[in-house]
């Protein structure tokens, strides 16, 4: 093989690994979206309020502590001890379902037989909450998550490239980890959507709120439910994105690279949300590596955005989503 062919697989496998990282958040949205037909905004601010969470917990931050001192005078920073990983992923997970339970009792039951648009803006608040009540609660520093996960090149990978084709690939632990977990996500959910009486009945709601209440289905209990499924979701996001690029605040917008995800995934497809993610990761690495370098570079913030446009002028359902007919 060619060195520029080399080149370009590395580029391909580095870019699917990305793609998972992107799928893992939009399968937050396909969520809410299979059980309510809204898009939820807030998914990114989700992921974001998640990793501040585990973080916090994991170092033994006080919550608040910024405001409790500018209030009291006093010096808090963290209690005297710090929580193991796994015991602050639980918590975390503990945190999201409680979330799920007020953002229902608060927000959603209010707002039954609505519009999808006056949902649609909820979640736009609910989003710009989110995420300055983080800030208040854990502070507004970068902040470094470590739960264990292995990163830096993956030496196996490397060592056999290298003896087959005379050039080592450079592939992420993490994203190796990440793919991974995103398989068995999916697996999961899939399963419970098509299987679990829970998984007809979130359906049902997202076809008709009233028809479903007429059956005996809890809406209450579905929205919380689903609520609580997207925050495990995004902790699980905010988990890999935080690992790999510190915990900030500029990690909600991530939501906005999943947006193209589901526009060729489609917003009702758990599955379409990794292939989508996956020819998102690949398309654009592979696009910066052959075209980037005629047209002056840095096409990776915008051949997603264009791709998108595409499929929407030529598939408005995307690969997997359902194809909505209207009787006139």
């Amino acid at each position: 093989m060619t060195d520029q062919l080399l080149y370009a697989a590395e580029a391909a496998l580095n870019g699917l690994m990305a793609g998972v990282m992107y799928a893992l958040v939009a399968l937050g949205f396909v969520l809410i979206y299979k059980s309510s037909g809204v898009f939820n905004y807030a998914q990114g601010v989700l992921a974001l309020f998640a990793a501040l969470t585990l973080v916090g917990i994991q170092k033994g931050q006080v919550p608040f502590a910024h405001l409790i001192n500018a209030m009291t005078g006093g010096h808090l920073e963290t209690f005297p001890w710090q929580v193991p990983a796994l015991l602050a992923i639980l918590l975390t997970a503990g945190v999201m379902v409680g979330m799920a339970l007020i953002i229902e009792k608060l927000v959603l039951k209010h707002l039954v037989n609505q519009a999808p648009i006056i949902l649609f803006m909820a979640t736009i608040g609910l989003a710009y909450f989110l995420e300055g009540f983080g800030d208040v609660m854990w502070g507004a520093d970068i902040k470094t998550l470590d739960v264990g996960l292995p990163q830096g090149i993956n030496e196996t990978i490397e060592s056999v490239t290298d003896s087959l084709l005379g050039y080592g690939f450079f592939i992420d632990n993490l994203d190796i980890v990440a793919s991974i977990v995103a398989v068995l996500l999916v697996a999961a959910l899939t399963l419970f959507s098509q299987y679990s009486k829970q998984g007809r009945a979130l359906r049902a709601v997202a076809d008709d709120h009233q028809a479903a209440l007429s059956v005996g289905i809890s809406l209450r209990f579905i929205w919380v439910l689903v609520w609580s499924i997207a925050g495990f979701v995004a902790l699980v996001a905010g988990i890999m994105w935080g690992s790999k690029s510190g915990v900030q605040f500029s990690l909600s917008l991530i939501a906005l690279k999943a947006l193209p995800v589901l526009m060729l995934g489609g917003f009702t497809s758990i599955p379409g949300a990794i292939v989508g993610g996956l020819i998102i990761g690949m398309g654009e690495k592979l696009f910066e590596f052959w075209i980037g370098p005629l047209i002056g570079g840095a096409t990776e913030n915008w051949f997603a955005y264009v791709l998108a446009l595409l499929f929407l002028v030529f598939r408005p359902q995307g690969l997997f989503g359902e194809r909505i007919i209207e009787r006139v």
